[in-house]
This record gives C-alpha cells, sequence and structure tokens, in this order.
C-alpha cells in the first residue's frame, strides 16, 4: 500500500513544502565553495528529488554567483528558483537580475529582527528596521507576486514585535513568512509555541504560509523543524547532508523520511521523489568535499548496518524488528550485516549462503571457530575473508589452474602483449597468446582464453606490503562471473605477476564454487 499516496487523497492530508537551500545557506559551510557548472548539476539533481523551492544562491555577493543563479533559473524547470537578497534595493535589483527568467521566481528578502541584530550590526531602532523591512518588501513587489521575507534571529526577537513586524510585512506584500532560529537557540517546545503564537496573534497570517529555517548549533534542527510543522508552519528550509553555517542546517532527508515514516503523527505529504534521496545525498558530499558521517541518519553508511549478534539475528528473521527505514525506500543499498566478534552463526551462516557456500552444521562448525579466532584480531570481518575461511578449511581440492610461465610485452611504440602458461590440476599445460590495453589486460585476456569464462573485473588494487625498491607488492582484484563477485588476491616483487596471481586466485576460487573444485 501506497501510504504517502492515500495521504494525498485524504481531505485532511496538507502538504509540507520543501524549500531547499543547499546552494545558498549550504554553500556557506567552510570549504564548500561551488563552481558554476557544480552548482548548476546539483539544482538539476535537486529537480529530479522535486524539490518545491531551489534557493540558488545570494546574486549580489558576485558577478559568478549572479551568473550561476541566473543559469539555473533558466535550465532547470518544475521547483520554483529563488533568490535571497537584504532589505536594501542593490540586493532586490540584482537577486530578480538573476531569478526573472525562471519558470516560476522568487524573492526572499531578510532583515535582523532581534535586539542583539539591531543594536550591533544596524545601529538602528526598531521603528527604523520595521520600516527598512516593509519598503523592501514593497520594493520587491514590483517585481513578482512571489515573496518570502524573513526576521533573522527570529527566535531571539521580542515576539510582540515580530507580530507587528509579520503583519505589516504581509500587507506590504509578502507572501511567504519565514520564521529563522537563525543561530540553532530554540528547542522544539519552544520553537513550536513561537509558531503557534504567530497564528494566534498576526491578523493577516491567513494571507501568508509560515515557514521555518533552523539551525543545528545544538543539534535541534531538524526537531525544531517537526516541532514547526506541528504547530502551521507549512514550508521547511533544509539542506541536503544537513551542511550549512557553523554546525549545518536541517537535513531535508531527514525531515522528509521522518515525515513520511511517522505518518501516525504527522498526517502531511511532501511531493519529494524519495528513491533519489541517495543520488542527490552522494553527489552534494562529491561536489562540496563535505563528507557524510557513517552515523549520519538516513544517509550514512552505518545508516542500514548491524553488528551486534542479537541485532543482526532479529533482522534476519523479520527487517522491522531493528529496521523502520527501508533502504529501498530513498535508492539506497540494502541492509548490510558487519560481521565482527560480536556476531552469531546465525549472521555468519546467512553471509555464507550470500556467498554460494552450502554447509553442514559440522563444517559450519568448523569455519565459526575460526571466525572468532579471526574476529578477535580484526575488528570486522569481510565477504572475502569468509571466503578464504572456508577454501583454506573446507574445501582442499587443488586449484584448477597455476601459473607456469608469463611473459609480457609493453612500450610506447609496441602493442602490449602477453604469454601466458597455465598448469590445470592434470598436470597438462595450456599456453596462449593475447593483446590488451597494457601487459596486465593482455595477460588476463590470455587466462580467459585459456578458461573458455568471460570473467569481468570490477575492482584492482595495488598495495606494497614491504618497503623498499624491492618491496612486495600486494594485488587484490575483485572478479565477476555470472551473478557472482568474488575476490583474488596474488603477491610478488614483480607487479604483473602478482596480478596475474590474484586473477588466478580469484578465478579458481570461482571455479571451486561453481563445482569445478
Amino acid at each position: 500500500m501506497n501510504k504517502q499516496a492515500d495521504l494525498k487523497k485524504s481531505s485532511q492530508a496538507e502538504k509540507i513544502y520543501l524549500f531547499d537551500s543547499t546552494l545558498r545557506d549550504g554553500e556557506q559551510t567552510p570549504g564548500a565553495r561551488l563552481n558554476y557548472e557544480e552548482k548548476v548539476e546539483i539544482a538539476r539533481q535537486l529537480a529530479r528529488l522535486n524539490v518545491d523551492i531551489i534557493e540558488a544562491g545570494f546574486p549580489v555577493s558576485s558577478p559568478g554567483e549572479l551568473k550561476a543563479v541566473q543559469e539555473i533559473s533558466r535550465q532547470i524547470k518544475g521547483p520554483v528558483i529563488c533568490g535571497l537578497a537584504r532589505a536594501v534595493k542593490e540586493d532586490i535589483d540584482a537577486a530578480w537580475e538573476a531569478i526573472k527568467d525562471a519558470e516560476s521566481p522568487r524573492l526572499h528578502v531578510f532583515l535582523g529582527a532581534s535586539a542583539i541584530h539591531m543594536q550591533h550590526k544596524f545601529n538602528k531602532e526598531p521603528a527604523q528596521i520595521l520600516e527598512q523591512a516593509v519598503d523592501a518588501v514593497k520594493y520587491a513587489s514590483r517585481f513578482t507576486s512571489n515573496i518570502e521575507y524573513s526576521p533573522e534571529d527570529a527566535s531571539r526577537a521580542d515576539e510582540e514585535y515580530l507580530y507587528q513586524m509579520i503583519e505589516a510585512v504581509i500587507e506590504a506584500g509578502a507572501t511567504v513568512i519565514n520564521i529563522p532560529d537563525t543561530v540553532g537557540y530554540a528547542v522544539p517546545e519552544e520553537f513550536g509555541g513561537l509558531i503557534r503564537r504567530i497564528r494566534e496573534n498576526v491578523g493577516n497570517i491567513d494571507r501568508a504560509m509560515i515557514s521555518v529555517h533552523c539551525h543545528n548549533d545544538l543539534g535541534l534542527a531538524v526537531a525544531n523543524s517537526l516541532a514547526a510543522i506541528k504547530n502551521g508552519a507549512r514550508q521547511v528550509e533544509c539542506n541536503i547532508n544537513g551542511i550549512g553555517e557553523r554546525a549545518g542546517n536541517a537535513s531535508l532527508e531527514e525531515i522528509a523520511v521522518a515525515l513520511r515514516i511517522r505518518q501516525n503523527h504527522f498526517p502531511y505529504y511532501t511531493d519529494l521523489n524519495f528513491s533519489e534521496v541517495y543520488r542527490t545525498s552522494r553527489l552534494v558530499s562529491k561536489m562540496t568535499n563535505i563528507s557524510i558521517p557513517v552515523n549520519k541518519a538516513v544517509v550514512g553508511l552505518n545508516a542500514f548496518s548491524h553488528s551486534s549478534g542479537i541485532h543482526q539475528d532479529g533482522v534476519l528473521k523479520n527487517k522491522e524488528t531493528y529496521e523502520i527505514i527501508d533502504a529501498e525506500l530513498i535508492g539506497g543499498s540494502a541492509a548490510k550485516m558487519l560481521l565482527t566478534a560480536r556476531s552469531g552463526r546465525h549472521a555468519v551462516l546467512d553471509q555464507l549462503n550470500k556467498l554460494g557456500f552450502s554447509l553442514t552444521r559440522e563444517q559450519l562448525d568448523v569455519i565459526y571457530e575460526h571466525f572468532v579466532s579471526l574476529a578477535d584480531k580484526k575488528k570486522e570481518i569481510y565477504p572475502e575473508d569468509l571466503e578464504a575461511l572456508v577454501l583454506d578449511h573446507i574445501s582442499a581440492a587443488e586449484p584448477r589452474y597455476r601459473l607456469d610461465y608469463l611473459q609480457t610485452v609493453s612500450g610506447s611504440k609496441s602493442v602490449p602483449a602477453a604469454v601466458i602458461r597455465l598448469m590445470k590440476e592434470d598436470g597438462n599445460t595450456i599456453e596462449e597468446v593475447a593483446v590488451g590495453a597494457g601487459p596486465i589486460d593482455a595477460a588476463y585476456n590470455a587466462i580467459n582464453k585459456i578458461t573458455g569464462l568471460s570473467v569481468g573485473l570490477e575492482k584492482y588494487k595495488i598495495n606494497a606490503v614491504t618497503q623498499g625498491r624491492d618491496a612486495l607488492g600486494e594485488v587484490q582484484v575483485n572478479l565477476s562471473y555470472q551473478d557472482r563477485t568474488i575476490t583474488g588476491r596474488g603477491t610478488s616483487t614483480d607487479i604483473i605477476e602478482a596480478s596475474v596471481k590474484a586473477y588466478l586466485n580469484g578465478l579458481n576460487k570461482l571455479l571451486k564454487i561453481n563445482g569445478y573444485g
């Protein structure tokens, strides 16, 4: 059953509009500066994600920023494209120049509303700030009727003054009133109460949508945003991966998934394309060069991982025992088991079955004993470790192919080629010659000709095992054949020989698993 679709059909359900500020507030993260092409690429992905509003930037800040916002406005269809401006004519002019070609443009005007900001940033009286806010909104309304106004630092402002300002800017033409918790000072009950009191005390609030913009200085940005929704906010400003100034902003994916999973508590819906969440998260991380914490809710690497034996056993029996989010919802990978010393037989057996091994109870006991011993030495046990345990302690058969002879040719003006001679388990040898993109590729092609198998190379990694010019090199390869992937390793002071040994090591494992060993 599609609960989201059911909510949309419900006469009681209301939509929550997702305002993405990754390209504006998110880019203010130290070290996250994006160039023109990167901003446009992220904007395209945000459109695929189907956010409602993209705050594309702060156009007056630089000619490059104005150009980027301008191109996003021209190229991106679907979401509203928003440009940020201080409450001064020059900013508003620049913002409108940047967004005027958008399918649906919006001007977002802001000005400080707390006593701290009025006194120390502007050195102005409250009446002067109020007049400036009204004048700015009136000026913006010359260009568009889609105007958002933000009284900056609203969570620390005098509430009576805040009500007065909100009513005045709505009267001047603002259609969205955004309440920022600019420094992440609020707590959920307090912030939710502020939104409720604004609805109760601003006479014309029904003419505007209430939005919120929460920062994460106390780790409460998402909680504050959800509390605001419960109390009447219908637009939420948030960023992919929660990036932003200082400790960041409210995380878009956390808010959206919370609304989706806890529909019994939040009878609202979004139009987000959830299957693009994971891809968007990774793209933003790559472009901004900001790593996603492994324990990050919803999109972190560990969000769907289990290492506790008790948890693993429960998930294998029924995922809902320890998972409330289906990884497939966000377009991510399925849950994975991290095998550690705490893992039980059930988890180990499940991983072995996925690797294609069918063991008797006695064989499992043998493998599990060696697994525990290895797990005491290693932090985590990987699938290739389990493969090695099985091949070392269960299957004693000789490898089907051994390297008997290797010769390669390469150079800047020659065609890379390799001569490979393999010895089969029955003592016979087979020799083949092949060419390739390089000597290693040529050697692998020759091996494939000998075996008659089309084995794919998914990953190639080389490490120096020892130091010095005569260092021993270790090569690790991930080979794929049909629906199976397996790891091979080989070592030698000759890196080409190590590469061939690794390929043969993986190939022999595949042949054993498929019944040739």
